[in-house]
């Protein structure tokens, strides 16, 4: 497990005190387990924005999946955890093109256990690609799911919130794994996904102050703390 986590050199930190490697893709990587654990890909959200009428390349599920690609490779994941809203609604399983299709499952199908968390845009992920579904999942001591709980629970690892955080002094807003060393809200990983600075009043509702941020640079994954976040 060290082995992996030295290979994709990649900061460390601790949730619940357990060993997390925040990954330059915006997925972590749990060493322990050999799990990599990715959030809110959002497949085929630019071909619903399409059938809406609000035109947008519709490469985001080929790029969002050549990255999910990517990073198993570089971490050596044995296990693949999707923390929900993997599609981006019920009906991107009838949208998606063929090739992406087939390159997903293929994806499914490379590593030992492929697992889905149920989120709000996808209660019931499409079966027919591969791996098995779960409302949430215990992994040691952290507690996967989509959402944050209301209440204090330590050692939880979410999505939903998509995280995102500018650096006081800097340029703009970045996705960011949000931190306090209990509990972690994943960025969201799907290439159309948006970010809510860890400074709006849902992510401090989860904390209950503003949390430490691990910014997805250019070239690599900074420690921020709190009190260097303006937004």
């Amino acid at each position: 497990m060290a082995e992996a986590a030295k290979k994709i050199e990649e900061p460390v930190c601790r949730v619940n005190g357990v060993t997390v490697v925040p990954h330059l893709s915006g997925a972590l990587y749990v060493p322990e387990f050999s799990a990599l654990l990715v959030a809110d890909l959002h497949l085929e959200k630019g071909s619903a924005f399409a059938a809406g009428g609000q035109l947008l390349p519709p490469y985001d599920t080929r790029k969002t999946i050549a990255r999910l690609s990517e990073a198993i490779t570089a971490c050596g994941a044995q296990t693949v955890i999707a923390l929900g809203d993997s599609f981006h609604d019920r009906d991107a399983d009838h949208r998606i093109h063929d090739e992406d299709a087939e390159t997903l499952a293929g994806l499914v199908r490379s590593v030992a256990d492929w697992i889905w968390i149920e989120g709000n845009h996808d209660p019931e992920p499409p079966a027919r690609f591969g791996g098995r579904t779960v409302p949430e999942l215990a992994l040691g001591g952290l507690m996967l799911r989509h959402e944050p709980s209301a209440e204090d629970a330590p050692g939880e690892i979410c999505g939903h919130l998509h995280p995102a955080a500018k650096v006081a002094g800097r340029g703009r807003r970045l996705r960011c794994f949000a931190t306090d060393g209990t509990r972690m809200i994943l960025p969201a990983f799907g290439a159309y996904a948006g970010g809510l600075s860890v400074r709006d009043a849902a992510i401090l509702s989860v904390f209950g102050r503003c949390p430490d941020a691990w910014v997805l640079g250019r070239d690599a994954v900074y420690p921020i703390p709190a009190k260097r976040i303006s937004g």
